[in-house]
């Protein structure tokens, strides 16, 4: 059974915020002025967090970029009144834009405040006409739902597409995400935690790795390496 998985190295990443905007455009999230941004109404499903630490007049900066986390016990599922957020079978927890009502309980149980309110109507601006993505959804309702990051679901099942006309099973390194794939420091390593080969298994299994909050017993499948 696949288990997709996620390890960002912090020891590489440069907090250039391109993961952010590879994102957004991967998968049609709205752009928000400054007002908005204000009101909190910020649709980013990928966010680089900066901590700041002083010790003996010494001001380090770290730097976290925070996708979904995709826990195994996510509070989000069991909070959610209308099944509009679950796990399916490779770990992914995704969410139903058609059974959203814009409760944000979800929102409220993650720990991790990956998830977004989408107040926009699915329509984008003359300026981004050409910024729409076509693999990518455009949120159906108008009301408001809650989105956050899937994966690059729509990578992964493009790649199982290939990997299926060409009659071979899914390799390591077949999906790439577009958060991997723009990142310019090769931060981001994505691919199947159950495949004791894979790239992103061994990584998370090294004396580097940690996730974040672990001791609420979620079990993040993103992990972190630790800064050198």
């Amino acid at each position: 059974m696949t288990k997709w998985g996620m390890v960002i190295d912090l020891d590489r990443c440069t907090a250039c915020q391109a993961c952010s905007v590879a994102c957004k455009v991967e998968n049609n999230v709205p752009f928000g002025n400054r007002e908005e941004w204000a009101l909190e109404r910020a649709p980013v499903w990928q966010r680089v967090l900066g901590v700041v630490e002083s010790e003996n007049g010494k001001i380090r900066a770290h730097f976290y970029p925070r996708p979904c986390m995709h826990c195994e016990n996510p509070p989000c599922v069991q909070v959610c009144p209308v099944q509009a957020t679950y796990k399916d079978r490779e770990g992914i927890v995704q969410q139903d834009y058609q059974r959203c009502i814009g409760c944000r309980y979800c929102m409220a149980a993650c720990p991790y405040g990956v998830r977004v309110f989408n107040w926009k109507r699915p329509t984008f601006e003359e300026t981004y006409a050409n910024y729409v993505n076509a693999n990518g959804l455009t949120r159906p309702r108008p009301v408001g739902v809650v989105e956050k990051c899937t994966f690059c679901v729509q990578r992964i099942e493009q790649a199982k597409a290939k990997a299926k006309v060409d009659g071979r099973p899914l390799r390591d390194g077949d999906v790439v995400t577009a958060c991997q794939q723009t990142c310019p420091a090769d931060a981001i390593i994505f691919g199947d935690l159950d495949d004791p080969d894979s790239q992103v298994s061994h990584l998370a299994r090294s004396r580097r790795a940690f996730r974040l909050l672990e001791e609420l017993g979620t079990r993040p499948q993103v992990y972190y390496l630790t800064e050198g």
